[in-house]
């Protein structure tokens, strides 16, 4: 019998490879054998079917539902009210999933994990809303409630493993995974950037902010303001104001700001101030205070100063509880140790952001920084920035299942 690899199989049937390696995972092509790492198919076997396909009546499938829901709550809001939409949208699960993010972004984050609970009994509405509501519990420091969420994802994520209803469950666990600094706990779907397994209707801006985020994480900014860039171009501020669009802007802003250009980053954080500031959006700002160094802090002096004790006082409010998350995520107890002015300026130096920035942003000498990250290094019993990474950077422990 004359076999095939899955590379090819991949040509042959018009599928992505990932796709390919999902189904022998499966078990779904008759005749395969594993030899070693590597899987032979037999030269005659045929593209198995979807299973998605004339089993299941649409609205009665959960893959259905959920399709139906992440295309219902992927209109853009009206840009000079977003508000609005809670009007447009009539059907009740979208509309709270509306509500939620409307919340979140307002950094109200109780109302949203009240717009969680309401979906109780609809699970494709409520797999939609866990994406906000994890980042919801995690602002609140709401420990019970983050990993009965979690649970619950899990579960979809693992049964379902290769399927559309499993793959929006690791799209939220992922999003936690990179926004609290753990980014060897994403899915291989999304480090390797195949998104084939998600639903159609989900659109591309958010899964490339996902993927812009996981290369901010890797220390990649170069890559992640060409992803960010390119996920822009999918989107139209004159239709509406969308999450990913603000997120996407404030990615290129810190992607910049990482780089060096800094009148570039000051640009950008600024268009999504305009964007997202008048109507009260301040999330996507104060979760990344500390990152920009002190350029938050004069964007908002310099065009929104009536915005920024709401920004300020929201990220003094919920860093600790992100911190704690991070340390959950990678096993270690930096901040334990650390005080929280000691853990900012690890994560600036373990970037390989040069002392005399580092120094001049936080008003002091670089005598005095290199003094104090020594104090670092003896505290962690560590020698260098290399190894100073693998604490607040990029943990080498656990994953997603």
């Amino acid at each position: 019998m004359e076999y095939i690899s899955a590379a090819e199989a991949s040509e042959r049937w018009g599928v992505s490879r990932r796709q390919v390696q999902r189904l022998l995972a499966a078990k779904r092509i008759p005749r395969a054998k594993k030899y070693g790492r590597s899987w032979m198919i037999p030269e005659d076997a045929e593209k198995p079917a979807d299973p998605r396909k004339g089993k299941k009546p649409p609205g009665k499938a959960l893959s259905f539902q959920l399709a139906h829901i992440i295309e219902a709550t992927s209109v853009p809001m009206p840009a000079c009210n977003p508000d609005a939409i809670l009007k447009i949208v009539r059907e009740e699960k979208p509309r709270l999933q509306y509500e939620g993010e409307l919340a979140y972004l307002r950094g109200d984050f109780k109302r949203v994990m009240r717009c969680f609970d309401l979906t109780e009994g609809d699970e494709a509405a409520k797999l939609r809303a866990s994406l906000v509501a994890l980042a919801a519990a995690i602002s609140l420091g709401d420990y019970p409630a983050y990993l009965k969420m979690e649970a619950y994802l899990k579960s979809f994520a693992s049964a379902g493993r290769g399927s559309d209803v499993s793959a929006v469950a690791e799209l939220a666990l992922a999003s936690v995974a990179v926004s609290a600094a753990a980014p060897n706990m994403v899915p291989g779907w999304l480090s390797e950037g195949d998104f084939s397994a998600l639903p159609a209707q989900a659109k591309p801006p958010y899964m490339l902010y996902l993927r812009a985020k996981y290369f901010m994480c890797v220390g990649k900014y170069e890559i992640a303001l060409a992803v960010a860039q390119t996920a822009l171009a999918f989107c139209a501020p004159e239709r509406g104001i969308t999450i990913p669009e603000v997120y996407l802007r404030v990615i290129c802003a810190l992607a910049c700001h990482y780089l060096g250009r800094e009148n570039e980053a000051r640009r950008r954080l600024l268009e999504a101030m305009r964007i997202a500031l008048p109507h009260g959006f301040i999330t996507p700002f104060a979760e990344l205070v500390a990152d920009f160094g002190g350029l938050i802090e004069q964007c908002l002096e310099q065009a929104f100063p009536d915005r920024r004790d709401a920004v300020i006082g929201q990220w003094e409010r919920t860093v600790k509880n992100w911190i704690a998350f991070h340390n959950r995520f990678t096993k270690d107890n930096i901040t334990s140790i650390l005080s929280l002015r000691e853990y900012h300026l690890a994560q600036m130096v373990a970037r390989r952001v040069p002392y005399a920035k580092i120094a001049r942003q936080h008003g002091i000498s670089v005598g005095r920084l290199k003094n104090i990250m020594l104090e670092i290094y003896e505290k962690l019993f560590i020698s260098g920035r290399d190894e100073l990474a693998q604490y607040v950077l990029i943990s080498n422990k656990g994953s997603v299942s």
